[in-house]
């Protein structure tokens, strides 16, 4: 995330920058994974693999991977390779990043990074949601390496057919999942059809434009559901009838995500289980029509 929208935030970074945040290099620490996209990842620009040392943060790295503009005593990315942020017709784009998929609250000089942390740069249109706080984008992440050196178990609530419950827990376990008597949280992951999971306060923020819920789809309907999949203007794209499911995060408070697996039926919820792998790579949230997957937002 930038700090050009939080001026206090920004002024205590530029205080942290001039009290000596640039220390020296030390020693390696390991290796972290480092993506640029532009568009809510629909263009990924650099995607690589950099050694890190222990005193290595998500802007040192990005520093030395691509031609940085920064304001604010480099707290604030206002450009990457010359894709700078800008404002026009009233719409806003700038730089976001995010760390094994959530977007962090503290700035990109202050995030010390960890062996095998997922590093996400992002420009994109913010107008119609000014925070995204989750993406499922960087798995198997959130589930392997947590965030800001904490690591989080995977708490699997399913109201669905075991054949579907077995399914997403055996891909979370595979991916690399904490063991689920870790004392310092839980990633909650939701798997139903939306009709037994709606009522869940995480999952009813999908009920919620972008702005509230920080993903551009939501569902209408009971009985019948659909899926309605938004552009980044926050415009009704497409909508999903049969056989439709969905794979999203949300975060609405500070502590680990609520990742949401659902469809309008039963077809649909198994279409959406099946995503849980490279499907979700550098998506956002990720839709289906049972045709494969769709990027949401939808372009």
């Amino acid at each position: 995330m930038n700090l050009a929208r939080f001026p206090a935030a920004a002024a205590v970074l530029c205080a942290a920058v001039a009290a000596g945040c640039g220390l020296g290099p030390g020693e390696d620490s390991g290796e972290v994974e480092l993506t640029i996209s532009r568009d809510y990842g629909a263009t990924v620009l650099e995607q690589r693999t950099e050694s890190i040392d222990e005193s290595d943060t998500v802007l040192r790295v990005l520093d030395r991977s691509a031609d940085l503009e920064t304001r604010y005593g480099g707290g604030f990315v206002r450009s990457i390779d010359g894709l700078a942020g800008s404002q026009n017709g009233g719409r806003r784009t700038d730089w976001f990043f995010y760390v094994n998929g959530i977007e962090s609250p503290v700035g990109s000089a202050e995030y010390d990074l960890s062996d095998g942390d997922r590093v996400w740069w992002d420009h994109h249109d913010w107008t119609s949601a000014m925070r995204v706080p989750a993406v499922v984008g960087s798995w198997p992440e959130p589930f392997v390496h947590g965030f800001e050196g904490e690591r989080w178990a995977a708490d699997l609530r399913c109201r669905a057919a075991a054949s579907v419950c077995d399914r997403v827990s055996a891909q979370i376990s595979d991916a690399g999942a904490g063991p689920s008597d870790r004392s310092d949280g839980a990633i909650t992951v939701l798997v139903g059809v939306w009709e037994r999971i709606r009522s869940n306060p995480d999952a009813g923020l999908l009920d919620e434009p972008p702005s509230e819920s920080g993903v551009f789809a939501s569902f209408a309907g009971a009985r019948r559901p659909l899926l309605t999949l938004l552009n980044e203007r926050g415009e009704p794209a497409g909508s999903l009838g049969r056989g439709a499911g969905l794979v999203a995060a949300l975060r609405p408070a500070d502590g680990p995500p609520t990742w949401v697996v659902t469809g309008t039926d039963r077809v649909g919820l198994t279409a959406a289980a099946g995503m849980l792998g490279d499907d979700l790579s550098n998506h956002f949230a990720v839709a289906t029509d049972g045709g494969g997957p769709l990027r949401v937002p939808l372009r």
